[in-house]
């Protein structure tokens, strides 16, 4: 009777410190590998959005050029180079004009423009879907049917962010760069950083091919600037530190210059 009673006892003593500790390092090392991998996840679909979304809209518009001779939106007959030139009314301004000071067309989008664009797209101009559709164009699957210029993810805090993409021109002297270009909106800042990087090979806000919207081009030469907004700030802050977890993450808008 007695053995049995000692040996219940010796049964019901606890780990010792070596085992515990051992424990808490699996433990750590459960954590450590939950965290490292939800930023790979993070990353891997960033790289989609870029190879599956962007790099496709980008082919998608160079495949126009080549089919048609012009841009999107640009008259066949009388091309002037110009996303949507087709609609500009105003006097010719290239024969001896200053483009610098001629009103851009209208932005072409699918519907309406993406949100914090600087310009905007009426009822009368094209529609970006029967620009492509009219020509037989494949275009990236996007969201669904019919809204293939918008991409849906997850953001730092799994709060859903569409990107949203329109073309339009962009006058010489304009702050993010003359040209024809693509406007992306609804990034977040790491998103932005994240294409920038893949673009440029540095995530500039002013420089490049891919660059923030209304972010001036600066003094030649100097250095560039980082992206005015990050991680920390909600959708509708104006300063960092005001992000919660359970906040959706402030986006920006950025510019994509096409080659043509």
């Amino acid at each position: 009777m007695r053995d049995d009673f000692w040996g219940a006892i010796k049964k019901q003593q606890g780990f010792t410190l070596v085992e515990m500790s051992i424990v808490l390092v699996i433990i750590g090392l459960i954590l450590g590998a939950v965290s490292i991998g939800k930023d790979l996840q993070r990353d891997a679909e960033y790289d989609k959005i870029k190879q599956k979304f962007v790099d496709q809209w980008v082919q998608a518009y160079n495949t126009f050029y080549q089919r048609t001779g012009v841009v999107l939106g640009d008259s066949q007959l009388q091309p002037r180079i110009m996303v949507n030139g087709a609609k500009y009314t105003a006097a010719d301004p290239i024969s001896g004009g200053n483009m610098t000071a001629v009103t851009a067309p209208d932005a072409i989008c699918q519907t309406a423009p993406g949100p914090d664009m600087t310009r905007g797209s009426s009822g009368t101009d094209p529609s970006l879907h029967n620009l492509m559709d009219q020509l037989g164009i494949r275009m990236p699957p996007g969201r669904a049917e019919g809204s293939e210029d918008r991409y849906v993810y997850l953001d730092s805090n799994g709060n859903p962010q569409e990107v949203q993409i329109c073309f339009q021109w962009n006058n010489p002297g304009n702050p993010e760069g003359s040209g024809n270009v693509m406007v992306l909106t609804g990034l977040t800042p790491d998103l932005a950083r994240s294409l920038d990087q893949s673009v440029d090979g540095k995530p500039d806000a002013r420089e490049g091919l891919f660059r923030q919207q209304d972010v001036a081009n600066g003094t030649p030469g100097g250095p560039g600037v980082e992206w005015d907004a990050d991680n920390t700030q909600a959708y509708s802050s104006t300063g960092p530190g005001a992000n919660q977890d359970e906040d959706q993450i402030k986006t920006v808008v950025a510019i994509y210059k096409m080659n043509q």
